[in-house]
């Protein structure tokens, strides 16, 4: 959350983003102990000037976090836009799952959301920062995706909370838990994941005629 009654105009906002930017990067580098002082150099102001901006080093974490996810969730919206007019649900349910694995494995993205689990047990508070500004507002994404393709008849979902979870389970998970001890699948491989795992899901969700 930034500071109330914080600097505005053009040039405090590009202060701004070079802070987030740069506390971004040392976050990841030097994890949550980094201080202010290192996001300060690292972006070329004053620390004077990121605490007019950010209250408290988790105000400015929360922002990092915001960002990083912030053109995944907007991804998830032109998605459901793309979505709208396709009659095809397993084409779009693949769709929807290769635009989510892009975005959660991303390198930037992946690396945040391990120096999140790194430092849980000394930092709670950054995991539910991460929690809410990430996993959170995607589930929520995704449950409206599902939504709409229920009301098109296309889908039929008792319980669209479990639901996102099997999805993710199949489609996404595997992948961040690889990427947690620094692995990765193979292309092709990935690919198998994608598609057996939406073929999975509609075999349990697929609208029956």
């Amino acid at each position: 959350m930034s500071k109330e009654n914080g600097p505005t105009g053009k040039r405090a906002e590009r202060s701004r983003q070079a802070i987030v930017t740069a506390a971004g990067e040392v976050f990841v580098r030097e994890g949550f102990e980094a201080s202010m002082d290192q996001v300060a150099a690292a972006a070329g102001v004053s620390k004077v000037t990121v605490y007019n901006h950010f209250r408290t080093k988790e105000d400015l974490f929360t922002e990092v976090v915001g960002q990083a996810m912030g053109e995944a969730h907007t991804t998830m919206a032109e998605v459901r836009a793309h979505l709208a007019g396709t009659a095809d649900v397993r084409d779009a349910l693949l769709h929807t799952a290769r635009v989510l694995l892009a975005a959660a494995t991303d390198p930037s993205r992946l690396a945040l959301r391990n120096l999140v689990t790194g430092e849980l047990r000394r930092f709670p508070e950054l995991g539910r920062a991460y929690q809410e500004r990430g996993p959170a507002r995607s589930a929520s994404a995704l449950g409206e995706l599902f939504g709409d393709l229920c009301g098109r008849g296309l889908l039929e979902i008792a319980d669209v909370e479990v639901a996102v979870i099997q999805f993710f389970s199949l489609t996404i998970y595997p992948h961040l838990i690889a990427g947690s001890i620094g692995g990765e699948f193979p292309r092709d491989l990935t690919e198998r994941l994608v598609t057996e795992g939406v073929d999975l899901f509609l075999s349990r969700y697929r609208r029956k005629r």
